[in-house]
C-alpha cells in the first residue's frame, strides 16, 4: 500500500484539498489550507512530496516524524499546514483500507453523539436576535458569534458598551435556553480585553474565545483573573510544542487545535492528552471545509475531554456549505445539535470528485479583510 501520487485541488470558497492514492488504488483525501495562503501550502505540499512517494502509506507515525524532522526548518503555519492535510489523507486510506473509522484506530469510541454549534454575524450593524432563532430552528443549541469591530490599544467604552449589548439582546430573547460563545478574534489588545470581559461577565458565555493574540500566554494568565468564564484559544498554534507553554501555562481553559494547521488528527491527539492532564477541554477549530470537519469529528469521538465541535455549514464568509462537495452530504447526521457518531471507513465522507475538479478550474482567491482605524492604523482582523 505505497503512495503513488499526491494531487491538488484549490476550489471556492477559500479551501484546498488533496487526493493522495496509493498503488492498490486506495485513495485518501485531507485538507491542507492557511486561509488566504493556499498557494504558498500548496507549495509546501509539492516540496514534502517528494518524501513521500514509493513510501508505505500505513506508516503514518514514521513519515510524520520525516516531515518534521528530518527536515532543517520545521513548524509555522504554512509546513504544519500541508503536513496536516497530507496526515489527514493517510489516516483516510487507513482506515478504508482497515474498513474502519480513523477514530477506531485511535482507541475506539468515547461518546455516541457530538454537540456542535454554528456561527451567526456579530460585527457591524446585524440582528442577531433573529440569527440565533433561525440557529434553534435549525436544531442548534450552541451558537458563536464576533461581536467588535475595529478597536485600538486603548478604545472608547462605547463600543465595549455596544459589542457587550448584542449579547444582551440575545440574553433577552431567548434567556439561558441557548449557549453563546464570543470570538475575540485576537483583535483585542489587553486594557480592552479586560474591560469587555468584565461586561460580559453577567452574561454567563460558554466561553470566550482568542482574547488576545496566541503569543501574549503572560496576558492569558492575567485575564483568567479578571474573569470567571472559560477563556479558549489554539487555531493559530502548531504541534504539540507549540502548546506546550499554553498547557503548562495554565493560561486557559479550552484549546482549539485545528486538524488542518496544528499538525493533524494524531498529533492533535496528543496535543488533547496533554491538556487532559491540565484538566482543560477542546474543542477543535474548523471554520472550513468537509475534509477537515471529517477529520475534527474523528478525533472527537475518540477523546474524552472533546466537549463541542464547530463547523462552518452557511458561515457568513464562506458562501458555500460543507457539504456541498461531497456525493451525498450523509457523511453528517445531525440530530437536536448533535452529529451522530459515523460509521463509514477512513475520515466518513465520500468526496464528488468530479465536483471538485470542476471547481478548482475556478480556484479562488481569498484573502482576509485588512482593517485599520479611523486614523489609518493598520490593525488586527
Amino acid at each position: 500500500m505505497k503512495i503513488r501520487d499526491i494531487e491538488l485541488f484549490k476550489v471556492p470558497p477559500r479551501w484546498l484539498f488533496l487526493k493522495m492514492t496509493t498503488e492498490s488504488g486506495i485513495v485518501g483525501w485531507g485538507e491542507p489550507i492557511v486561509e488566504g495562503k493556499a498557494d504558498s501550502v500548496a507549495a509546501c505540499v509539492m516540496e514534502l512530496r517528494d518524501q513521500l512517494i514509493g513510501k508505505p502509506a500505513g506508516n503514518i507515525e514514521e513519515l510524520w516524524q520525516t516531515m518534521y524532522r528530518c527536515n532543517f526548518y520545521r513548524g509555522g503555519p504554512v509546513l504544519t499546514s500541508a503536513m496536516s492535510g497530507i496526515e489527514q489523507a493517510l489516516w483516510d486510506i487507513k482506515g478504508k483500507a482497515m474498513g474502519v473509522p480513523v477514530y477506531e484506530l485511535l482507541g475506539g469510541a468515547v461518546r455516541d453523539k457530538l454537540q456542535i454549534y454554528a456561527w451567526i454575524m456579530g460585527e457591524g450593524e446585524t440582528d442577531m436576535v433573529s440569527q440565533v432563532r433561525e440557529r434553534i430552528n435549525q436544531g442548534y443549541r450552541t451558537v458563536k458569534t464576533c461581536i467588535t469591530d475595529e478597536l485600538g490599544w486603548v478604545d472608547s467604552v462605547r463600543k465595549i458598551g455596544k459589542a457587550a449589548d448584542k449579547i444582551g439582546q440575545i440574553r433577552d430573547a431567548f434567556g439561558y435556553d441557548v449557549d453563546v460563545a464570543v470570538d475575540f478574534h485576537g483583535r483585542v489588545h489587553m486594557p480592552m480585553a479586560r474591560m469587555l470581559l468584565r461586561e460580559l461577565e453577567q452574561y454567563k458565555l460558554l466561553y470566550v474565545e482568542e482574547p488576545l493574540q496566541p503569543e501574549q500566554i503572560e496576558g492569558f494568565v492575567e485575564l483568567r483573573h479578571h474573569t470567571s468564564t472559560p477563556i479558549a484559544t489554539g487555531e493559530r498554534m502548531y504541534t504539540r510544542w507549540g502548546f506546550k507553554n499554553l498547557i503548562t501555562s495554565g493560561a486557559v481553559d479550552i484549546l482549539q487545535p485545528d486538524l488542518s494547521h496544528a499538525g493533524g488528527i494524531w498529533e492533535s491527539r496528543k496535543i488533547a492528552a496533554m491538556a487532559e492532564c491540565y484538566d482543560m477541554g477542546i474543542a477543535p477549530h474548523c471554520p472550513l471545509g468537509p475534509i477537515a470537519l471529517s477529520a475534527c469529528v474523528q478525533l472527537d469521538f475518540c477523546t474524552p475531554n472533546a466537549f463541542i465541535q464547530e463547523q462552518s455549514m452557511n458561515i457568513h464568509y464562506n458562501g458555500v456549505g460543507d457539504f456541498d462537495y461531497l456525493k451525498d452530504g450523509t457523511g453528517f447526521v445531525m440530530q437536536d445539535g448533535y452529529l451522530q457518531r459515523p460509521e463509514r471507513p477512513g475520515l466518513g465522507v465520500e468526496i464528488d470528485e468530479e465536483k471538485v475538479r470542476a471547481a478548482a478550474r475556478v480556484g479562488h482567491h481569498w484573502s482576509n479583510p485588512r482593517w485599520r482605524l479611523e486614523d489609518g492604523t493598520p490593525i488586527d482582523w
